[in-house]
């Protein structure tokens, strides 16, 4: 008589594969991560200001000028928001953006080496193009600290 042999399920896990796609999952992050974060370097003055409404920044989607520590401006709209952009550029741009939505948020986020002449022109260009009103972004300070000077 012929005997018949029974296999026995292999109860290992080979976690060969899984090192190497994991490896490749990490190369991948670390390749991404770095062009995730894009947008202009700016060094935000600091003020003791509130924040402003979430439900607001919901609804419409904010339009910065950016003015970096050189003083060329910056537009977060469009295909190429790293180019410095030019002051017919920011006036035709933005007035097209507030005539279309007229409730946009309208922010300046200048760098706080820049010089003030050059915030104050660029806060005037956007009211040149038709924004009512203007915030400034800042980084959150110290209130208690801000009170005592």
């Amino acid at each position: 008589m012929a005997r018949v042999k029974k296999h026995r399920l292999m109860s290992e896990i080979n976690v060969v594969p899984y090192i190497d796609v994991m490896l490749v999952l990490l190369i991948i992050f670390m390749i991404t991560a770095p062009l995730l974060t894009q947008g202009i370097s700016v060094d935000l003055p600091k003020a003791p200001a509130e924040a402003l409404d979430p439900d607001l920044l919901k609804e419409n989607e904010p339009l910065v000028l950016s003015i970096d520590r050189e003083g060329r401006f910056y537009l977060n709209i469009g295909d190429k928001v790293e180019d410095p952009v030019d002051d017919e550029t920011v006036l035709m741009k933005v007035s097209a953006i507030v005539r279309q939505n007229p409730k946009t948020p309208v922010l300046v986020k200048g760098d706080r080496s820049v010089e003030y002449g050059r915030v104050v022109i660029g806060a005037a260009l956007l009211q040149q193009a038709g924004a009512a009103k203007i915030g400034f972004l800042t980084d959150p300070a110290d209130v208690e600290k801000a009170r005592k000077r």
